[in-house]
């Protein structure tokens, strides 16, 4: 696996597999990777030639008083891991090569932002678009995997790429969960353990939700009720937000009819942790 720093080494490796007619799969990343991150790797690979991942944290998408300077970091235990998983090149450049003095240009899509957790961090997804924006100028994949654990992430990407008619397929591969239910994650590692059997509490709720829809229940109401229950009876958790919303327009819905996401995002200790869950899907599709 080849490791490239700097944006012209990065683009020229995939304008020559671009000529020479290779189909480039991309998945960028924060890095302090775990088997959701590798799931994505593995998905790229079946849809593509060659396989480029990324690690960056971006300052951009990280608002005053959120986890920025304490997010975790293992660069060669990732390097390693992603060799492993068939990575062809991994991008790994420095803040200052992605956003050089001056810069001044960021991306917004509006409506799909304003909800969910665009409502509890207002600057989140402009700089997840910008920053993505620019990895895909940067890296010239044809496919790029997300995982729909960030399920609003996905869908503001999507809506980014036809918008803006980049020629890129966008997929959405599903959450990838632990042994007991919880939804993987590189902030897990910051839960003590006592924490880290509390934030079950989300998977829970989710699975309850999804109990009642199958037993008939339609009313968004309803559904919230159970799951704000179920999280805010766990004395280590608090609750962010809990919501039904489409799973295309991410507006909210009075009742449970066709694909229907179910988003809840809570504090267990000082840890935000995020899970979802589409309604009306086929159980396979249910992680």
């Amino acid at each position: 696996m080849d490791v490239l720093n700097a944006v012209t080494a990065m683009q020229q490796w995939s304008e020559a597999r671009r000529a020479a007619g290779r189909r480039i799969g991309f998945v960028p990343t924060m890095g302090y990777l775990h088997e959701g991150h590798l799931s994505l790797i593995h998905e790229a690979r079946r849809r593509s030639d060659c396989v480029v991942a990324s690690i960056f944290v971006n300052p951009l998408q990280f608002g005053a008083h959120e986890d920025l300077t304490r997010y975790p970091s293992g660069i060669p235990r990732d390097t390693e891991l992603l060799a492993g998983a068939g990575t062809d090149v991994l991008f790994l450049p420095a803040v200052e090569a992605m956003y050089p003095p001056g810069a001044q240009t960021t991306v917004v899509v509006d409506r799909l932002t304003r909800g969910l957790c665009g409502a509890s961090r207002p600057t989140h997804f402009r700089g997840v678009t910008t920053v993505v924006a620019k990895l895909f100028n940067i890296v010239k994949p044809h496919v790029a995997v997300f995982g729909r654990k960030d399920y609003q992430q996905y869908a503001v990407i999507k809506r980014m790429v036809a918008d803006l008619d980049f020629d890129i397929e966008i997929v959405g591969a599903p959450l990838v969960r632990e042994a007991d239910g919880l939804a993987m994650s590189s902030r897990n590692a910051y839960l003590s353990t006592a924490e880290r059997k509390a934030a079950l509490c989300l998977s829970r709720a989710l699975r309850h939700a999804a109990a009642l829809v199958d037993a008939g229940e339609t009313d968004a109401g309803k559904v919230l009720d159970g799951v704000r229950e179920r999280i805010g009876s766990e004395p280590l958790a608090h609750l962010d937000y809990a919501e039904l919303v489409d799973a295309d327009t991410l507006e909210a819905v009075a009742a449970v009819s066709g694909r229907t996401l179910l988003a809840v995002a809570a504090f267990v200790g000082k840890t935000r942790l995020i899970d979802n869950l589409v309604l009306n899907e086929p159980a396979d599709n249910r992680r």
